[in-house]
């Protein structure tokens, strides 16, 4: 991550109000020339948060509209796909072995998390693994442009990008790097991690103490921020993730939870014929669910780790993949 010293020679400072009445249309260019967007924009961030209305003008001029990120966040949903098609995509044998790699790599640093945080080393380099092949696929689109284009030119979701564009300018501020050089996703999700930059606002820390928050080049900094983020969402220490269930009879899909929130107990479960293959309290709340495996139904209770793997993704078979890497994750370990 480049650090900012650019920035200071090639803009004003992150201090002071400019007023744009008048100005702000004239001093755009390029993409969002003239755009009452913007320039409403620019003023909010001028009187809210005390930036300077010049400099921010400077980044816009150079921020693109991209097509590619609006095809790709417009085009039509694949087919959802069963969890014996989608398992596979995850867990792999290459993802499992640079796992262990980059396990033993940083093996000290995750300890200090596991240690610091509650959550185990397995589980921290999973989500590192399935979010980005441990660094590989960071995405190449530039967070400005990202942000900008959602932000000003996609209606269905202009408040929602538009929030994490100030934050985005706001982490650029305080950790003094150059807006226009950092890089993430299509959709603004940035480093190993792939944090949103208003979850880097709130979770990321700096891990190694070098007073700035890296995650896009510092496996430190993004080790200890999922670990924060999992502890801020819930994770406790020494619990366990998700239980195998056996479910029969005529009330069993009435078990099944509707969304992702752990709306059931264990003993409501069991009343409607589920049965989990570990000992569970009747008053442990679970989200209760059934995926499609290679051999049929499979039925399973989350427990609370496992509710708080979803706050990372919204998704039953998001954090089933997460949590079945890492187990296997910890198997590649124990063998070689």
């Amino acid at each position: 991550m480049q650090v900012m010293r650019g920035w200071a020679t090639r803009y004003a400072p992150w201090v002071g109000l400019v007023s744009i009445l008048g100005t702000a249309q004239d001093a755009l260019a390029g993409d969002y020339e003239g755009s009452p967007q913007v320039a409403g924009f620019v003023g909010e961030m001028t009187r809210d948060y005390g930036f300077a209305g010049e400099q921010l003008m400077g980044v816009f001029r150079e921020a693109e509209r991209k097509q590619s990120i609006l095809d790709a966040i417009s085009k039509p949903a694949e087919r959802v796909k069963q969890w014996n098609e989608y398992r596979p995509m995850f867990i792999t044998d290459a993802r499992i072995a640079r796992g262990v790699d980059f396990w033993r790599q940083h093996e000290a640093v995750l300890a200090r998390a596991e240690q610091e945080y509650g959550v185990p080393a397995q589980v921290i380099v999973s989500i590192i693994g399935v979010e980005t092949f441990f660094g590989r696929n960071t995405g190449n689109f530039r967070v400005i442009d990202a942000l900008s284009t959602l932000g000003f030119d996609y209606p269905p979701r202009a408040e929602f990008f538009r929030k994490e564009l100030r934050e985005f300018l706001l982490l650029a501020r305080e950790e003094q790097v150059d807006p226009l050089t950092l890089k993430g996703s299509y959709a603004g999700a940035m480093g190993l991690p792939q944090f949103m930059p208003s979850s880097f606002r709130a979770y990321a820390v700096d891990f190694d103490g070098d007073g700035h928050i890296n995650i896009w080049t510092n496996p430190d900094d993004a080790i200890g921020s999922v670990a924060s983020y999992f502890k801020r969402h819930g994770w406790v220490a020494g619990e366990p993730v998700v239980s195998r269930a056996d479910a029969r009879g005529e009330q069993v899909d009435e078990g099944l939870t509707t969304g992702i929130e752990p709306t059931k107990t264990v003993g409501e479960l069991r009343a409607l014929g589920w049965s989990s293959h570990d000992a569970l309290r009747d008053d442990m709340p679970v989200t209760a669910f059934r995926l499609e495996g290679d051999n049929g139904p499979e039925y399973w209770m989350g427990l609370t780790n496992f509710y708080a793997i979803t706050r990372y993704n919204r998704s039953v078979m998001y954090a089933m993949a997460v949590h079945q890497l890492s187990e296997q994750l910890v198997q590649a370990r124990g063998v070689k």
